[in-house]
């Protein structure tokens, strides 16, 4: 008798069945985000670059000083030298955003530093550094115009439209209780049978707001803000960009875009290291 040798486990460790169907599984995420101490190619004790030093002196002290003290630190002023040296501390982590009005977010290497800058078609007319959770120009624009309601009219409804409108009745019900800072409420699409035309008929009711956010680490979560208050539309795709997890979320804003104060109290370590090592 001849012996067909296996793998072990994962794809081929099973005989192939008699119909021929094979053993399929998702692909393990390949790549994970994680924090590499910036390489600064520039002499930080050059007299030029006084200006960017005394930025990231400012940055240390708002870091340890946070959540007692949260300064906006302007960084317009910067020549291109110190500008690059801003960039290369800086790096780009994990969460960027667009907002409304030009506005770009990019969180830095350092969770709970954040850079926002208003650009004008391809010029940046303000840019600056900020310290916390979410950057306040985000909360403030994502629903600023935003409706109270959603639409919940039954009339003239699509064809194929099924379970949409007792989700609409329910998104009502929870953006009316909810509280600044309260707990998120959370609709995992998911789970529940829905066709294509309630998806698009969700899509048209809730509308699209100004904010769009990427987080990225085991694959990437995409979070989009409604045009209907407090209500954010987060899509997780894994590292084959399939999406794995879709959710309607009502609240200020969802955690996975979110740095934590742990975040912020280790980004104040790793600045002190950073700049024990090149200053």
């Amino acid at each position: 008798m001849t012996s067909i040798p296996l793998p072990i486990f994962g794809q081929g460790s099973q005989p192939a069945e008699e119909d021929g169907a094979e053993l399929d599984y998702l692909t393990m995420p390949e790549e994970m985000a994680i924090y590499r101490m910036p390489q600064i190619s520039s002499d930080l004790k050059a007299p030029e670059l006084a200006p960017a030093r005394a930025v990231a002196e400012c940055l240390q002290q708002a870091l340890l000083a946070y959540p007692e003290v949260m300064p906006v630190i302007d960084l317009t002023g910067l020549d291109s030298a110190n500008r690059a040296f801003i960039d290369e501390l800086l790096g780009e982590g994990e969460v960027s955003a667009l907002g409304a009005g030009g506005l770009r977010v990019q969180e830095s290497v350092l969770a709970g530093v954040w850079r926002s800058q208003q650009l004008v078609g391809q010029q940046v007319i303000a840019d600056c550094l900020e310290v916390g959770v979410i950057p306040q120009a985000l909360l403030l624009s994502a629903f600023a115009d935003a409706a109270a309601q959603v639409e919940t009219d039954i009339v003239n409804l699509p064809e194929g439209v099924m379970n949409a409108l007792p989700l609409l009745a329910e998104l009502n019900a929870k953006i009316a209780e909810y509280r600044p800072g309260t707990e998120a409420h959370v609709i995992n699409l998911s789970l529940l049978p829905q066709t294509e035309q309630d998806l698009a008929l969700l899509e048209q009711r809730l509308g699209k707001g100004p904010v769009t956010i990427l987080s990225r680490g085991y694959g990437n979560c995409r979070i989009t803000a409604t045009a209907t208050r407090n209500v954010w539309w987060v899509r997780y795709f894994n590292s084959q960009d399939t999406l794995i997890l879709n959710t309607l979320e009502v609240s200020d804003m969802p955690n996975v875009a979110c740095a934590s104060s742990e975040d912020i109290a280790d980004s104040a370590q790793r600045l002190e290291e950073i700049l024990k090592v090149y200053l």
